[in-house]
């Protein structure tokens, strides 16, 4: 009888090339994502090197990072950003690679548009120059993020040299309770596990709750795997993962799908396979989750007060008081009541259709509150003309949000859309360090998407359940 194994596994043996002399394996890499800020580099060594792509047909592109939301006109007022998109046409042309550029209705964050065209699939691996492709683990693949010499190198031989990761099984069992999202459940775990918690391994999502989740709901908590420290995060593949990828445009077709599904079946952990560590988290214990520092671990429930460093663990003493100084937030206080300045809605993270969708229900009716600037960003044009069809911009527009473009946006501030001075974000992106969205002294406090919008209502960070009267079940 055949050794049970878990997902990773599976996939890792599936893709190995070859051991190599330092111990590490020659993976290959089944489908290469690339955007228009860590590729032209890689681009730039390969003509230096007199190589081609290698596998053209495994790599996608479209641009995201910098490219302004406010605008599609060219050429953009930032001339890098103008600049950098041409690179990325003029790269993507040369060497026959398929792009899904600003005027092809499919642009979009690259997280967002691997899974929309069903270019993301269960039991492969995949790369992509960016620290949240982690976002793909939720189909049941192995995806992780790269640096620039590593794109250069899946462009050139559609490999990479990885050592491999133990594996850590994660379990959230129960039921949530109203007004908790896929948001609240990641940012509870990587407050329980830690920003370092889970280097060295990759993070496993399962139980019940993760078996009732939607795929978007899955991509929010895989795409915040990196922050707890992991390579990445998986969803084991299921039926919801099959019924998301049926009909897709790059999805097996005909005979071939139901072959697919056989074989991607294969890749879910068995039943007794080993892991390395397993950690149980009870569902009724996550309520409505926010950061008061400056990584996503500094998080706690809105109805908790900010910590203090008297009452900090001794090695965690001085990371509590920078982060309190930066955020200057007043220790042992309330973190509900907190004046914002901007609230934005988007994100790899939560930016989909049914994000806004869910958000819509509880903004409709109500206005942002003075002196907030808030804006919503889709994080695809796909998302932006799905919420159209629908009426959703019109729900946001009227309640005094910004209706953007598809791109990346305030996450991080490699455009126009910035924060100014120590103004205070409420954010539905994933990170909150320092100078991430945009302005050195800028404060960030990372929350779920109908939180964003207690906060852009209210004028400050606010339990979406009292604003909005939430009682029913929400989300999963």
């Amino acid at each position: 009888m055949a050794q049970a194994k878990n997902l990773y596994e599976k996939v890792w043996e599936a893709h190995s090339v070859a051991t190599l002399e330092n111990g590490q394996t020659q993976l290959l890499i089944g489908t290469h994502l690339i955007h228009e800020v860590t590729s032209p580099q890689a681009f730039g060594m390969l003509r230096d090197l007199g190589l081609k792509v290698r596998y053209p047909h495994r790599t996608f592109a479209t641009v995201d990072h910098i490219v302004p939301t406010d605008t599609r006109v060219e050429p953009f007022a930032d001339s890098m950003a103008d600049a950098m998109i041409k690179e990325l046409r003029k790269n993507a042309q040369d060497f026959g690679i398929t792009m899904f550029d600003i005027y092809s209705g499919k642009q979009g964050i690259v997280h967002m548009v691997g899974p929309e065209q069903g270019i993301t699939q269960p039991g492969t691996t995949i790369a992509c120059g960016d620290s949240h492709t982690a976002t793909h683990g939720a189909f049941g693949a192995i995806a992780f993020g790269i640096g620039t010499t590593q794109v250069r190198d899946v462009l050139a031989t559609q490999t990479m040299a990885m050592s491999k990761s133990k594996v850590r099984r994660i379990n959230v069992n129960g039921q949530l309770a109203p007004g908790v999202y896929s948001k609240d459940v990641i940012l509870h775990i990587i407050r329980v596990l830690g920003v370092n918690g889970g280097i060295g391994y990759a993070y496993e999502y399962g139980g019940d709750v993760f078996d009732r989740m939607t795929m978007e709901e899955r991509m929010t908590v895989c795409n915040m795997s990196i922050e707890g420290g992991a390579r990445c995060g998986y969803v084991n593949p299921d039926q919801t993962t099959y019924d998301y990828l049926e009909n897709r445009p790059y999805a097996p077709k005909g005979d071939e799908w139901m072959k697919a599904v056989e074989r991607w079946k294969s890749f879910a952990s068995d039943a007794g396979c080993h892991y390395d560590d397993v950690v149980s988290i009870k569902a009724e214990d996550i309520a409505p989750t926010v950061t008061w520092g400056i990584n996503p671990g500094q998080a706690i429930f809105i109805n908790e007060n900010v910590p203090t460093v008297e009452a900090s663990p001794e090695n965690e003493k001085a990371n509590v008081k920078e982060a309190l100084e930066h955020m200057k937030l007043t220790p042992g206080a309330p973190i509900k009541g907190t004046k914002i300045d901007v609230a934005f809605f988007g994100s790899c993270t939560n930016g989909r259709t049914s994000d806004f969708i869910e958000a819509a229900k509880y903004i409709k009716g109500h206005k942002v509150a003075a002196g907030v600037k808030a804006i919503a960003v889709p994080g695809s044009q796909i998302v932006k003309y799905q919420c159209e069809e629908l009426g959703i911009d019109k729900v946001f527009k009227d309640a005094g949000f910004e209706w953007r473009d598809a791109g990346c946006s305030m996450c991080l501030a490699m455009n126009p859309d910035k924060l100014v001075g120590d103004q205070l974000c409420a954010s539905s992106s994933n990170r909150n360090f320092k100078g991430r969205q945009g302005s050195p002294t800028g404060r960030t406090v990372l929350m779920s998407p109908v939180m964003v919008m207690a906060a852009a209502v209210t004028g400050k960070v606010s339990d979406a359940r009292e604003v909005f009267g939430v009682k029913e079940t929400v989300g999963v």
